[in-house]
């Protein structure tokens, strides 16, 4: 096993693809057997040995049909990837534990069809995709991810056994894909608001901003947002109502590091403010984020959301993962 992952090495040496698009040439496409064509073969062998036996000419005309058959067979295999032109995607984020996609556009300037070509990562699903003659399509190829981080899933693995199944022809093409993975959140009440956040509420309270509507109460919410009418109109209820407001200041809280639980791993610290960030993203509240060495300032928004995940999914690390 050590002696093939050498070989692999040695064989698939070349860095990242950084000339877009890929071209796959004769040079990067790679056509072996399967073990349907080694037992055809044997076959071919055996009823080839049996004609010369018996002087059968038809028996040696029927072999002579099926070996070309299969070296036909080689030259759509081999035709089936070659010249394929290939340009990656931009890969969205996700959490740890779910999947990633890479998508990968595909280009045939050719006149005729590619079927059955097979996309995946090492280890990873695979995914069975045609394209149409003189077309463009995009393919997402899947990758389970395990931990947060910037993950390099390493060389595609495109491969054919188009059209008997006789050989399978494959090439590795290693597109520049990187993809941002958060922390996998775990949900727990958000902190309360910090006192310079309550100011700032004091001040939104002061006619800068729109009522919005009301909704049930969150601990985080400061007391005098309460909407003590609307509870009292709806004394048989238990759940406690807030005003919601728009158009000016709104909740503001810093999610700090130092408020998660200390007796927690870093990991699940990273976990618990994902979901602080997603709370309070849904809240559309106005959030900051604190880490050791580093803070965001309070905003709100998708761009903003996505500021605080990135920083809580590269914390602490220096170079990419999950690459080979």
């Amino acid at each position: 096993m050590r002696l093939t992952e050498c070989f692999q090495r040695w064989l698939f040496r070349v860095a990242r693809d950084e000339q877009l698009p890929i071209v796959l040439s004769q040079r990067r496409i790679f056509i072996v057997p399967t073990p349907g064509g080694i037992l055809f073969a044997v076959v071919l062998a055996v009823m080839l040995i049996g004609a010369i036996n018996y002087n059968l000419s038809l028996g040696h005309a029927l072999i002579f049909l099926l070996a070309g058959l299969g070296l036909v067979a080689m030259v759509h295999t081999f035709h089936n990837l070659f010249g394929l032109r290939l340009t990656p995607g931009r890969v969205q984020p996700t959490f740890a534990g779910d999947l990633a996609h890479f998508p990968l556009e595909l280009e045939n300037v050719r006149r005729q069809s590619r079927r059955a070509l097979e996309f995946s990562f090492r280890d990873q699903p695979m995914v069975t995709f045609d394209l149409a003659a003189e077309s463009r399509a995009t393919v997402a190829i899947p990758w389970a991810t395990q931990r947060r981080g910037r993950v390099d899933p390493g060389r595609v693995t495109l491969a054919t056994r188009y059209p008997l199944g006789l050989l399978r022809a494959w090439s590795y093409p290693y597109p520049p894909f990187s993809c941002v993975v958060y922390p996998r959140p775990i949900r727990t009440p958000l902190p309360p608001p910090s006192p310079g956040a309550q100011t700032d509420h004091h001040h939104g309270d002061s006619g800068q901003e729109d009522f919005a509507g009301l909704r049930p109460r969150q601990i985080s919410d400061p007391t005098r947002h309460i909407a003590w009418k609307a509870v009292a109109r709806r004394s048989d209820e238990q759940v406690l109502l807030v005003k919601q407001f728009s158009g000016g200041a709104s909740d503001e809280l810093w999610l700090d590091w130092s408020l998660t639980p200390v007796d927690r791993g870093e990991e699940d610290r990273l976990s618990i403010l994902a979901g602080w960030i997603l709370a309070a993203d849904e809240q559309q509240a106005r959030y900051g984020l604190r880490l050791p060495g580093q803070h965001i300032a309070p905003s709100q928004g998708n761009t903003h959301r996505a500021s605080c995940l990135q920083a809580l999914a590269l914390y602490g690390e220096s170079r990419p993962t999950g690459g080979h």
